[in-house]
Formats: C-alpha cells, structure tokens, sequence
C-alpha cells in the first residue's frame, strides 16, 4: 500500500513523463512517417534521460519512477515503431537472443546474494573481523581490499553484499556514504580485468576474446583503487572507526559459512558451464536450506531495489542504439560515463559486435565507469538495498567524488602504461582461422 503522499509524488511523476511522452505526438503529427525524434535524438533516448533525472530527484520513490519510465518508453515505441516486437525483444528470434537470459540472471542473483549476505553476517565473521583488521583509517582499505580481490572471481553483486556486509559490523552501522561508494568501486574494480569477475567481461569471453586481453584493465583498477580507497578509507575513519569487538566467546557458525562458499563456488561453476550463474547460487541455497534455516526474509528487503534495477535494464536494451562512434581510446574513455547511467551489458554487446577495441581499455571504461552513480551498475544497485540512503543521488556524487577522479586518473594511467592496442574484429579473425582450416 502506498501512502497519500507517496501517491501525490508518484501522480506527479507520472505528469511530468506524460508531458513528455505527449511532445512527440506533435511532431509525429507533421506525418514524416518515421519514429518521432527531436533532431538526430530518437525520443526514447529523451524519455530514458528523463527518467534518470527523476531517479535523482525523487529518489526516495526510485522503483515507481523506474516502472513508470519504461511503461512510458514501451508505450511509445508499441505505438510509433513498427519494427519493435516486444515477444521477439524478450524471448529472441532466430536472428538475434532475448533478453530473457540476462533478466532472469539479474532476478536471481539480486535475490540469491541478498541471502548470501545474511548468511555472511550470521555466520559471525563479521563480528570477529575487527580484531584482525589494523586499526585506524587502514583496517577500512584493508577491508576495499578484500572487496576488490573477491570481485576479481565472483560476480560484483556478491562481492558488494559481502563487502557491505562487513562494513555494517565494522563500523556499528554507520558507513559514510563515501566509503559505500568505495565498495561499489572496488567491486567493479575487481572484476573489471577478469573474465569471471563482471558480466561484461564474460560477455567478451563468451563472444570469442581472449581472457589475456583484458587483463591491462588491472593496471586502471589498481591506479583507480589507490585513489578512491585511500580518500574513503579517510572519510570512514573520520565519520566511524574501526571498533574491536570485545564480546567474549564468539564462535563462528562454520555450516554458515559453508553455505557462503558453496553459493560461490556454485555461481562460478554455472556461469562458466551453462553461462547461468542464478542457477547455481539457487541450488547452493537450496542445499544449505537443509542443515540450516534459510533467511527468506530478505528477498522482502530486496524486492524494491530489484524491480528498480530490472525495469532500468530492460528500458536500457529498448534503446534504439545500432551504432556506436569509432572504436578510439577516447571513444572508450566516454563510453564509461555513459556506462554509469546506461546499462553496460548492451554497451558491450554493441561494442563487440562492432569489433576493433582494445578489450583491457573497454572492460575498465565500461566495467568500473558504472561506480560513478550508484545505480549505474548492478553492484550498486545490491548494496543500496542494504544502505537506502545511497540512493540519493546527489549525495552519492556529491560524497563519492573520489569515484569519478579515480576513474579519470586511472584510465590515463593504464592508458600511458599499456598504450591503446586495438584488437581486429575477433569474430572475423575466427571466421578466417576456420575457412583456412577447411582449406
């Protein structure tokens, strides 16, 4: 049920796109015959942008903006674009894969690592950590540390709830905004120069790159992590530090944290045999579901934040993006802004299907760009479930500056290290390797 004021904002928000939506019909009326667009910018690209703009402003309603965007956005085009087949966009054709798969792994492991988080914090690991961590601002690197080393093989989402986690122990649950932008980065970070870490990059195996190639990416996430952790670690440690627990006779549950480590090891076997990771962090809950009581409250706790994220990813793949610029460093270099605000598994789609990036550069631009804004990836989406106030946006960028000039920093410094070394289009390559064999 939704209060009387939540209901007055939400009518309001629906004005506010609807007078949008209505903008196009007079130009659509001139009788071009073609999708109604203001210049060269397709309306849906200016629907999208509205609705992030009311993300920001109305974050306290984030999940019903969300929804009522991409109501508008499939609206619009069922109406105005005679080539859009909505069955075919989420099922898939034969020419093309739905976006079936990617949905229902985000559905899965949104809600799957929300109870590995629990788990993580009843195990009572966490309670003991403080003990060993170095006191001072450093136990909190130590800690983004941890959170870039998990990411770099498991998936982000799962690194960020651990990380959050911890951090909701350590610190007696008062995480400076700063430092869960940190997390989310150091999430990100990690995953951004391995194939099992981030989904884009196992995207970019799948497709046919080569797992060495982008490996570069670490020389930015590690510039990037000096940069952002230090200044968040020194923000923590100023809000909140690092408190010994004291409580005698803490004994960790270890079938908890068996659980913990069979949802890992599972998610990694399913994602590389069956590219499915949700269905192995599913079997691995329902497995520890028979030795110990599964907290199936929190999927309560993560629907909001969850349906957010899913009506985000699928009005971004409803964007009509055919093309993208050159492939250039600098071209790579704003696709990571454009990364914290629309969705990065189309990106990279795109991307490869153009061919001739440098795949290191572009797994960082579009790995770890997303961190800017905590909505601009699925890592962020996860840990503001836990930390609602992460999901106001002007705070967010206001008190997690440091994300944005460590990714700066760190793109030209990989950049100066590794060069820019663009890579020919793989899938000819393989088609050339395969008619040369056959010869």
């Amino acid at each position: 049920m939704i209060a009387s004021g939540s209901k007055g904002t939400v009518v309001r928000i629906s004005g506010l796109l609807s007078v949008l939506f209505l903008i196009p019909l007079a130009s659509f009326a001139a009788g071009t015959g073609a999708v109604p667009s203001f210049g060269p910018v397709r309306v849906e690209f200016v629907l999208f942008a509205l609705t992030l703009v009311c993300v920001a402003v109305f974050h306290k309603y984030t999940m019903q903006v969300a929804l009522i965007g991409l109501a508008t956005v499939l609206i619009f085009k069922l109406v105005f674009d005679s080539g859009f087949d909505i069955t075919g966009h989420i099922v898939g054709t034969p020419e093309r894969e739905g976006e079936w798969r990617t949905l229902i792994n985000l559905l899965g492991l949104l809600f799957g690592f929300a109870i590995l988080a629990k788990h993580f914090e009843e195990s009572r690991v966490p309670d003991i950590l403080p003990n060993y961590l170095p006191n001072g601002w450093t136990g909190g690197l130590v800690l983004l540390i941890v959170v870039m080393i998990i990411s770099s093989f498991l998936d982000n989402i799962a690194a960020a709830m651990i990380g959050g986690t911890m951090a909701m122990v350590l610190y007696k649950g008062k995480v400076h905004l700063g430092f869960l932008a940190a997390i989310v980065a150091a999430s990100n970070a990690g995953g951004a120069g391995s194939v099992l870490g981030d989904t884009t990059t196992t995207l970019m195996w799948i497709d046919g790159v080569n797992p060495v190639w982008v490996l570069t990416a670490f020389f930015g996430s590690i510039a990037a992590f000096f940069i952002f952790g230090t200044i968040a670690a020194l923000q923590q440690h100023k809000h909140q530090a690092i408190t010994a627990n004291n409580e005698p006779g803490i004994r960790v549950d270890k079938g908890r944290l068996f659980i913990v480590f069979l949802i890992l090891v599972c998610a990694i076997l399913s994602n590389y045999l069956l590219d499915f990771p949700a269905v192995g962090v599913w079997v691995a809950i329902l497995v520890g579901a028979t030795f110990r009581k599964t907290p199936w409250y929190e999927m309560k706790n993560a629907w909001r934040g969850t349906v957010f994220l899913m009506s985000l990813v699928t009005m971004a793949s409803l964007m009509p993006v055919d093309e993208l610029p050159k492939a250039t460093w600098f071209s790579s270099f704003s696709l990571g802004f454009v990364s914290a605000v629309f969705d990065n598994i189309p990106l990279t789609k795109l991307c490869l299907e153009q061919g001739g990036y440098d795949w290191g550069i572009l797994s960082f631009a579009v790995g770890f760009g997303g961190s800017m804004i905590w909505f601009g990836s699925s890592a962020g989406v996860a840990l503001s479930n836990m930390y609602p106030e992460a999901k106001n946006t002007f705070n967010y960028l206001k008190k997690g500056w440091h994300v944005t000039i460590a990714y700066i920093i760190g793109f030209f410094i990989m950049l100066g290290i590794a060069g820019w070394n663009p890579h020919p289009p793989h899938k000819k390559s393989q088609q050339a390797e395969t008619t040369e064999a056959i010869k």
